[in-house]
C-alpha cells in the first residue's frame, strides 16, 4: 500500500481474524499545535480494517471502504499510535470491520468501525 508506506505505517501482524498496525508521532504528520492530525489516525485506521478485511476474501476479490465512522477520545502528541483491527461481520457483499487505536500508554486513542464492499475480480 503506496499511501500507507508514506505515512509510515508498519504492520506487525496480519491475519483474517486480526490486523496490528502502528505508526510513529512525526511533525509532518500534526496539526499546528502537535497533535497527529485526525485524517491520519482515520488512514492508519482504514489501512489496518481494510488489511483485516482482504486478509479474509475469497481468492480474486478485493474490497473498497464504503463508510467509515470513526470516535477520537484523545489527543496522540507523542510516541507511537497502535491500531488492532478485527472483523465483527463477514458477509457475502460486505464486510464489517471494528479498528481501535492505541497510544503508547496503552490508552484508547480512537475507534472506527468500516463497512467494505466485497467486489469480484471485475469490480463489481
Amino acid at each position: 500500500m503506496p499511501f500507507a508506506r508514506h505515512l509510515g505505517l508498519i504492520v506487525d501482524e496480519a491475519s483474517p481474524d486480526q490486523v496490528i498496525a502502528r505508526l510513529d508521532w512525526a511533525p509532518h504528520l500534526c496539526t499546528a499545535a502537535g497533535i497527529m492530525h485526525g485524517a491520519v489516525l482515520m488512514s492508519l485506521a482504514d489501512t489496518a480494517g481494510a488489511l483485516v478485511t482482504f486478509l479474509g476474501l475469497p481468492d480474486g476479490a478485493t474490497t473498497a471502504t464504503i463508510t467509515s465512522t470513526s470516535q477520537f477520545f484523545r489527543p496522540v502528541t507523542g510516541g507511537t499510535v497502535r491500531a488492532v483491527a478485527v472483523p465483527l461481520h463477514r458477509g457475502r457483499t460486505t464486510v464489517t470491520a471494528q479498528t481501535t487505536l492505541y497510544d503508547s500508554a496503552d490508552r484508547v486513542v480512537a475507534q472506527t468501525t468500516q463497512i467494505q464492499a466485497v467486489r469480484d475480480r471485475q469490480g463489481r
